[in-house]
């Protein structure tokens, strides 16, 4: 009843309970919520496959009452919230070959094993793929099933600890995926024995040491081989000749450079190789395109490769995908395979014109920057109907974009920066309604933006900068509702900003649509692999920011900015942009704008810089940039500002080397950061004559401390002058002083000069 809604049964357990000659129940996809139910009399005593997937169980296993179904031979609870203990639900499953957990992540709870299940004796299959399971799975299996266990499925959980010795006893053992998980240790050369073996993925782990002969000598019947993402070094002998003929061989971030190695050539069934960082060095050998014309993906990236790629081979190969980037490869690009899809040879030093490359018309993504290659972009472009992700950034092309002319040229990525290229706007781009991504920075383009870029709805990258575009910013820009960077700056528009920026909703909190990533996903059977072919965004994607320059890379899908800084934009800010509560980056510094800065920019909570500086802005700094709690850099010196700077929270803390900085050029402002004070009413103390305050502090103490010398003394003769009794009082005590004092003079005055009168 596979895909039956049975969401409104609760009693469905009971039903099934009351068919006792029940053998196999199949209820995937049928959105149960609960397999908890009490079951006084157990009647499904003949029960031997059970297939609950994919529905919404949440709640502990081992409250579950098929358990008490120990008869049967298959379980699959696969894509379900199943959490809790699992042994003690598995004690009695005696019969037990095929257990499925797959894909069983509950987001409060976790699925664990623990003990030994001894009991499961006939087991063959166990999936605990996706699971979130934790703890050391290799030590848990019964001993009296390891000649019988055909499939090991441990994938992307968190367990630990390393592999045993005894995998070697698992003499049936056809599959064993240990990828994505914290294993570690060196692999043990009995591994190596298991001549049934035909997939082996222990991929994305800590495993270290080295991988040589005795590892792979028995291996006679293995396909796939994943190494991947490790610390292993593959050391086998030049003259070494495998027993077995791969057909997926994944060696990524495996050291075995520098020589390519040699026992690859016997590998003539190869559909999918990866040796991308292995430390190669040298050119490709002869034997290499013409050992895997077979192969349909071949990645060889990030090593020291040099050398050319051959002008023959390449055109009768099977290939569809060549990652060959960031090698030191030079020459031109010759013939490439007819069928050719996706092409990375980004980072090298390729040369020559695109003719060749444009001649494959299967091309679905070209990823070709930083090289030498030169000359202008061809017409056959024209002709790549397939051409979804095209990236030619950082390299000498010049001219102008062809025209393609009838044709609906419909990319998701465009990236053509840093070139020399000029015209107007791409025309080529007007029906692009799938475009995410446009890059056409750092050239010479010029003249007007078209109205109709208001068309490409799902834009959420537009870098422009560093061109020589005018006019001023089309208002139907704002219909770029998923919008999250726009770069225009260093062009030469004009006009004021467009008050409908504020709809561009992809820079508001609550509509942002991280979406943007790119790679492909390619599908073998039951492997599905993701390869991004992206990298392009780590090395050419960098955006002003604080100051300086900053690489986004990886998080640039969490970036949310404008910068429309150096044009001769005038008018005053559009205050709605304070709507824009997601932007991260707002820089508008050196134009004309005039007018205040929006009282509520402190709405903008995400908000990191803010470069206003180099305008004409007046009037006062709004109170409210002090709940700007993420500001981590700011700059509006260059303006017409005046009155009191406000104080408190981030704007303490920027810019801690010289505060004053980002003020300076603003003559009316007063208070900390800067040594002008402020009146009581915000307004600056004026300095006469431009004398400096700290020079006239000193001056003014010894001032007022001769006038109250002088008030005092005063205060004392206007007394003793009009009230008697004070008078008469004191000059007797000034009298008795006097005595006193004459006496004492004298006295001690007759003791030094030994009078004899005093003996």
């Amino acid at each position: 009843m596979s895909g039956v809604n049975l969401s409104g049964i609760a009693d469905w357990t009971h039903t099934l309970n009351m068919i006792p000659s029940l053998s196999v129940i199949r209820l995937p996809f049928c959105s149960l919520h609960s397999a908890s139910q009490s079951i006084a009399d157990f009647n499904l005593t003949n029960l031997e496959i059970l297939d609950l997937s994919a529905n919404v169980f949440d709640h502990s296993i081992a409250s579950a009452w098929f358990w008490k179904a120990t008869s049967l031979k298959y379980i699959n609870l696969s894509l379900n919230n199943f959490y809790g203990l699992l042994h003690d639900a598995l004690e009695n499953m005696t019969f037990l070959k095929v257990l499925d957990l797959s894909e069983n992540r509950n987001t409060d709870h976790y699925l664990t094993v623990t003990g030994n299940l001894n009991k499961l004796c006939n087991i063959e299959i166990i999936d605990f793929s996706k699971s979130s399971m934790t703890g050391d799975i290799m030590m848990l299996l019964p001993q009296c099933a390891w000649q019988k266990l055909q499939e090991l499925h441990f994938s992307q959980n968190g367990f630990t600890g390393a592999l045993p010795n005894f995998i070697g006893n698992f003499t049936d053992l056809r599959t064993l995926d240990l990828s994505n998980n914290n294993l570690n240790g060196s692999v043990p050369n009995e591994i190596g024995a298991l001549s049934n073996l035909i997939y082996l993925d222990l991929s994305y782990n800590d495993f270290s040491g080295m991988i040589v002969e005795e590892h792979l000598a028995d291996l006679i019947s293995l396909k796939f081989l994943d190494l991947s993402s490790n610390n292993l070094e593959v050391v086998m002998h030049k003259d070494w000749f495998p027993p077995f003929r791969l057909e997926y061989g994944l060696f990524a971030s495996c050291h075995m450079g520098p020589l390519f190695p040699a026992w690859l050539k016997w590998q003539l069934d190869i559909k999918r190789l990866v040796i991308s960082n292995t430390a190669l060095v040298g050119n490709i050998p002869d034997w290499f395109y013409s050992t895997f014309s077979k192969a349909t993906r071949i990645d060889v990236s990030q090593n020291q490769i040099n050398g050319s790629l051959p002008a023959q081979h390449l055109d009768g190969m099977a290939i569809l995908e060549q990652n060959v980037s960031s090698n030191k490869l030079t020459g031109s690009i010759q013939r490439l395979p007819r069928n050719i899809t996706k092409l990375d040879i980004s980072n090298n030093s390729f040369s020559g014109t695109l003719h060749s490359i444009f001649e494959a018309l299967q091309l679905e993504v070209l990823v070709a920057f930083s090289n030498q290659i030169d000359g202008s972009i061809p017409e056959s472009m024209c002709k790549l109907k397939n051409l979804d992700d095209l990236d030619l950034s950082s390299n000498l092309l010049e001219g102008e974009m062809p025209l393609c002319l009838g044709t609906n040229y419909n990319p998701s990525y465009l990236l053509l920066s840093n070139n020399s290229l000029s015209g107007n706007f791409p025309s080529i781009l007007q029906n692009s309604i799938d475009l995410l991504f446009l890059d056409l920075s750092w050239n010479q383009f010029s003249g007007s933006l078209p109205t109709w870029m208001g068309q490409m709805k799902k834009l959420q990258f537009l870098r422009l900068s560093h061109n020589t575009f005018s006019g001023s910013i089309p208002a139907e820009m704002a219909c770029l509702t998923l919008l999250q960077f726009l770069d225009l700056s260093y062009n030469s528009l004009s006009g004021v900003i467009p008050q409908e920026l504020s709809n561009l909703t992809g820079m508001i909190e609550a509509g942002i649509n991280r979406i943007i990533t790119v790679g492909y996903s390619i599908t073998h059977g039951n492997i599905t692999d993701y390869i991004t072919i992206g990298s392009q965004f780590e090395e050419i994607l960098s955006i002003i920011l604080k100051g300086k320059q900053r690489s986004y890379g990886s998080t640039l899908a969490y970036f949310v900015g404008i910068d429309l800084s150096s044009n001769s934009l005038t008018g005053a800010i559009p205050r709605d942009v304070t709507s824009l509560d997601a932007l991260i980056s707002l820089t508008l510094s050196s134009n004309h704008l005039s007018g205040t800065i929006p009282n509520k920019i402190g709405d903008l909570q995400s908000l990191e810089c803010l470069d206003l500086s180099n305008n004409n802005l007046s009037g006062e700094i709004p109170s409210s940039l002090s709940n700007l709690t993420s500001l981590s850099y700011m700059n509006l010196s260059y303006n017409n500002l005046f009155g009191r700077i406000p104080i408190g929270r981030q704007l303490d803390t920027l810019n801690t080397y010289n505060p004053s900085l980002m003020y300076i050029g603003n003559s009316g402002l007063c208070g900390p950061p800067l040594q002008k004070h402020c009146s009581g009413n915000g307004t600056i103390i004026p300095d006469h004559h431009g004398s400096n305050r700290q020079e006239l502090e000193p001056m003014s103490f010894y001032v007022g401390l001769g006038s109250g010398l002088l008030f005092g003394l005063w205060m004392i003769f206007c007394v003793l002058l009009f009230k008697r009794t004070w008078r008469i009082a004191y000059f007797q005590l000034f009298d008795k002083l006097y005595d006193r004092t004459y006496v004492f003079v004298l006295l001690k005055w007759s003791s030094l000069i030994g009078n004899p009168t005093t003996k």
